[in-house]
Order: C-alpha cells, then structure tokens, then sequence
C-alpha cells in the first residue's frame, strides 16, 4: 500500500465498539517485533521515544531527530504508523503544519496532537487548538493524503485524581466538538480511566474515542462495550521492556 492508502485503512480501523489495539512502540525494532504479534498498525508513544533516545518526554527530544525515527519506523514495516507528535514543536498554527508537514514526508500516516502547553502550564484555548488542528488539516491536504489527526485533551492527565475527573467531562466534549469540526480525525482522553465517564464521552463525541490502558483499569472489551473506537497503551510497554531487561541484567551480573 502506498502512503494515501495506509492512511485510509488506518482511519477504517477506527470502529466504535470494535477498537483498534495500538501497542505502543517506540523505534523500528519494537516495530518490527509488535508488528510480528500480529498489529494492525502501529503507533510511538512519546515517552518511550524520548527515554529510548536518553531524553525526558516533553518535546525535549529534538524534532528532526524524531522525524529521522518516524522516517526508520516507517521503512522497517508496510504497516500504517502514526507518530506521537506532543504539541507540534511550535505554538503558532502555521508554524505546527510545517512541523507536521515533516512527519508526513516521513510516511506517517497520522499523529497524536495535545492541546496542553508544552514547556508551559495549562491547556491552549479551545478557539487556539482548533485553529492549530486547522492548519494541520489543510497542510495534509494539499499534500493529498487523508491524515489521522488523533486531537489529545490532556485535561485529565492535568488533574491525576481520577475522582474529580466528572466535571471535566463537558469540557472535554465541548473541545471535542471543536476540534472534530477543525478537521480532527479522532479524540484522545489520556488520563481518563472510569468506565461511566468514558462512556458518556463516547456517546457525545462524534469522533472515535482513544483511552490509554494502564494499569487497575478495565480489558479492553468492556471498553468496547462503552464505544472506545482505540485503544493505545502508551509508555507501558516500553517501561515493562526496560524492566525485564534490568532483571536479566541483574541475573547476570549476580551471577558471575
């Protein structure tokens, strides 16, 4: 399949209640490995690629290295990848699309795009990140291919205590209306765990909704009773991979 294509059968993987499994990855060799299991397609978690690289997450990983990393994920498998973009390295909406342009002549067919302030405190306006989300779109269409702008809310992430998530809700709808009608192509609610909420999110949005798995939280099939349309796992594999490592390093060197 070429680039157009990829795109397209990536966005077709986005079904409510029959979600697509993106286990995170984070270079091409975790890619070649998850694509092995049996993936779909593929996606980065930024966290994982910026560790991978000996970088804290956070957009402190330098772009063009990570576009390099996008370019070397993308020719080591004929699935579709999407790259975690964080903010765009760039506030400014034109300025984002360039950055983006980047990501898509690496042959990624979509990306996850926040709308907190990166390097900064808070969450860019509703009115700032649709016009970001905007120009994303149009720069993706004059190239011609049908990018997966997968729009990230990090309301949740910001406020980690799960109980006073419920009256985040509206907003997080309110944004996702936004930014679907900006050219999002779904919307991410990292940080966002309670079944009931998740749900109501799913019944309002008219987006496919993405949740990050991690741990305590439910499987993934009652997430797809609730109409979860992806589901990613984010920095989890790469921290569980880091962690069996240390263990058969330990092993080794208690060993000797």
């Amino acid at each position: 399949m070429n680039q157009t294509d990829k795109a397209k059968a990536f966005t077709e993987l986005h079904r409510k209640g029959d979600p697509v499994v993106l286990y995170n990855i984070w270079d091409a060799g975790s890619a070649k490995a998850v694509a092995e299991a049996g993936a779909k397609a593929l996606a980065t978690g930024s966290w994982s690629v910026a560790a991978a690289n000996g970088y804290g997450d956070g957009q402190e990983i330098p772009m063009l290295q990570l576009v390099d990393i996008a370019r070397s994920i993308v020719s080591a498998t004929d699935l579709p990848v999407s790259i975690d973009f964080e903010g765009g390295y760039a506030n400014d909406a034109e300025a984002v699309a360039l950055n983006v342009g980047r990501v898509v002549d690496a042959g990624a067919i979509g990306i996850n795009f926040e709308d907190q302030v990166v390097g900064g405190s808070g969450l860019h306006s509703i009115e700032a990140q649709a016009a970001r989300i905007k120009a994303i779109r149009a720069m993706a269409g004059e190239k011609g291919i049908p990018f997966f702008i997968n729009a990230r809310t990090d309301l949740f992430l910001k406020l980690s205590d799960s109980v006073r998530h419920a009256p985040l809700v509206d907003e997080a709808i309110e944004r996702a209306a936004a930014y679907a009608e900006a050219g999002a192509s779904g919307f991410f609610v990292p940080g966002l765990s309670n079944p009931d909420l998740i749900g109501r999110v799913c019944e309002a949005v008219s987006l496919p909704v993405n949740i990050m798995m991690w741990s305590g939280m439910a499987d993934v099939k009652t997430f797809a009773s609730l109409g979860v349309a992806r589901v990613s796992y984010g920095p989890g594999p790469y921290r569980a991979m880091i962690e069996w490592l240390k263990g058969e390093a330990t092993r080794v060197y208690q060993g000797r």
